[in-house]
C-alpha cells in the first residue's frame, strides 16, 4: 500500500495511443513471437513524489484468426511521467490499441515552500 504524507493529493489521467500498425504491416499486425511497443506519458504537472499509476487498454483492434495475448503496464514512473507499454506474443496479431491511465499521488501546495539551506 502506498501511503500519502502530503495534505495535498494529485490525480492526473489521460488517454494514449501506442500504435497503428494495420496500415503499413508493422510488427504488431504481420509479426510473430514476442514483441512489445513503448510510449513515454507525461504528466500535466510533476508530482511531488513517485505516484500510483493504473493503466487499462481502452481500445484493441485485433485480427479474430489468431488467439488474443497481451499484457499491459506502466513502467519507468517517475515524478513527471511513465512508459506504456504493450507486450503481445505468439500469433497475436494487433492492429491498433490505446491505453487510459490514472496516476495518484502527492502534490505540492501552494503554501509550500523550498528552502535552500546551501552547501
Amino acid at each position: 500500500m502506498k501511503k500519502l504524507y502530503s495534505s495535498v493529493t494529485g490525480i492526473d489521467q489521460g488517454s494514449v495511443q501506442l500504435f497503428s500498425d494495420f496500415e503499413d504491416g508493422g510488427e504488431m499486425w504481420s509479426g510473430q513471437g514476442d514483441r512489445e511497443r513503448w510510449m513515454p506519458v507525461q504528466f500535466s504537472e510533476p508530482f511531488k513524489t513517485v505516484p500510483a499509476v493504473f493503466i487499462s487498454l481502452q481500445l484493441l483492434d485485433l485480427h479474430t484468426g489468431a488467439n488474443h495475448r497481451t499484457v499491459t503496464v506502466a513502467e519507468n514512473i517517475t515524478e513527471t511521467g511513465f512508459d506504456a507499454v504493450l507486450r503481445t506474443w505468439g500469433d497475436t496479431r494487433i492492429a491498433r490499441a490505446s491505453a487510459a491511465w490514472m496516476a495518484i499521488g502527492e502534490v505540492k501546495g501552494d503554501e509550500d515552500w523550498d528552502i535552500d539551506y546551501g552547501s
